[in-house]
């Protein structure tokens, strides 16, 4: 404490009265902040710094190891808040354990909330599946047609996406005409941007389903963009972009309105960046999801068959979409028999070449299938019985969790357990070929919970 005094009546004198008065005020309060949180000699060492560089004529060191005097990646540093003033990581009481700064309030982040675990859950087979990689720069994407507008395959935020514009309205190329089963579920990646001043609402993105009537029973329209008297307050440029009205058709043939809650679309919406947009249609429920939360959920509307997407906006910018999945089966109602199951895997097949499934499961960290993966192994054989001639590549995905060293054979090892499974239900196994991908062709965000799991999959390519 000596030092302290010293160096303050020092202040005193080169400063002046009112400045060091402040100083002083400010210090002052930092230090008793530090006695409420028990700090003991980190008040001292705290004080210490600061005044160290206001009289040594030091800038404000953003560098933990200098303030703190040990590494920043120290294990006592890898827990705990991280001070938004002088940059301390590894703080757990009220108060900043170098300067004393107050915690700042914590905010809800993606995942914390009821609707963050949500419900959904891709359907079982997936009967398309665009992540619009494969395709040419510059080209029309082939997975798909259009009946209005322009739409090109483009590179934006150094991934490739399909670009909509002029009224652009694409639909999935599928050789039958109605191809939405009694239950399924449609995702896609949507690119958030900001909104430019002046402007309208110049890009939109509606997604609208039809009956077997071709009236539409679905519709419901999404903003990349927000007019700018709607942007947040910090006047940045971004607003929460996202409209999430529209109406539904019931069974009785009226169009009922509805519309998101502004709350939930404002605490799961990222700004400037990839929005997972998912829907999920059970025999007569309909799911919205934005990010892994449910926003939307009619319990009672008209049986889809096919949809369409419309995005609208001016001639620089577009609407960017990417990674669109369709798939067999929906939450909870989905009950498959063997004869379904073999159907729609044979429709996955002849569509896209391929069936993907995240139902076989393994231990955590290993390649031990669990028990509740045997009913979709004994239908997977069932199909490949019926189809002797066939021959497939069996693809065992991990998440990201681990390095390469590990994910890599366990994924191998994980397509050969699935390839023994299946021989042992009388599939021959000159016809399968396991291969590991290990964590090298995600299909979905790793940085999330849902998106490990959805990237956790066993997929059949046919040869």
């Amino acid at each position: 404490m000596k030092k302290i005094l010293l160096l303050l009546v020092s202040l005193l004198l080169v400063c002046g009265t009112a400045g060091a008065q402040n100083l002083l005020k400010n210090l002052g309060e930092r230090a008793k902040n530090a006695v409420e949180n028990n700090l003991g000699n980190k008040v001292e060492q705290g004080v210490n710094n600061v005044l160290d560089g206001v009289i040594g004529g030091k800038n404000k060191d953003k560098d933990n190891s200098s303030r703190s005097g040990r590494d920043v990646d120290d294990d006592d540093a890898a827990e705990g808040w991280t001070c938004p003033e002088c940059g301390h990581k590894g703080n757990t009481g009220n108060f900043c354990d170098d300067c004393g700064e107050k915690k700042p309030e914590a905010h809800e982040d993606v995942g914390t909330s009821e609707n963050a675990n949500g419900d959904f859950q891709r359907g079982a087979v997936v009967f398309f599946d665009d992540t619009v990689e494969k395709e040419q720069v510059g080209e029309f994407p082939s997975m798909w047609d259009i009946s209005s507008g322009y739409a090109e395959v483009v590179t934006i935020k150094g991934v490739k996406a399909i670009k909509l514009e002029e009224n652009g309205r694409i639909f999935p190329l599928m050789k039958e005409e109605d191809y939405l089963p009694e239950l399924f579920t449609i995702e896609f990646d949507v690119l958030s941007q900001p909104a430019q001043p002046g402007s309208s609402w110049d890009a939109t993105l509606d997604i609208r389903m039809l009956g077997a009537d071709d009236h539409q029973v679905f519709d419901i329209r999404t903003s990349p963009e927000t007019h700018p008297d709607f942007m947040d307050n910090d006047s940045k440029g971004y607003g929460r972009g996202i409209n999430w009205g529209g109406t539904a058709r019931n069974p009785n043939g009226n169009g009922v309105e509805f519309h998101a809650s502004d709350n939930e679309i404002d605490k799961w919406f990222k700004k400037n960046d990839w929005n997972h947009i998912a829907f999920s249609f059970n025999k007569r429920a309909m799911k919205v999801y934005l990010n892994g939360a449910r926003i939307v959920n009619i319990p009672n509307m008209q049986q889809p068959v096919k949809w369409h997407m419309e995005g609208s906006s001016d001639s620089k910018k577009g609407v960017y979409i990417r990674n669109v999945v369709m798939a067999k089966g929906a939450m909870d109602l989905y009950e498959r028999n063997t004869t379904d199951f073999a159907d729609a895997v044979s429709k996955a097949i002849e569509e896209t070449g391929k069936f993907v499934t995240n139902n076989i499961l393994f231990e955590t960290g290993k390649a031990t299938l669990k028990p509740e993966s045997m009913e979709e192994i004994q239908k997977v054989a069932e199909y490949m019985k019926k189809n002797p001639s066939a021959r497939f590549e069996v693809q065992g995905h991990t998440d990201n969790q681990g390095s390469d060293a590990v994910n890599d054979p366990l994924s191998q090892q994980r397509a050969e357990a699935v390839v023994k499974a299946l021989e042992e239900q009388g599939v021959d196994p000159f016809n399968l070929r396991p291969v590991g991908k290990g964590s090298h062709e995600p299909v979905a965000d790793n940085s999330t919970e849902e998106g490990r799991a959805k990237n956790r999959r066993v997929e059949f390519i046919k040869k």
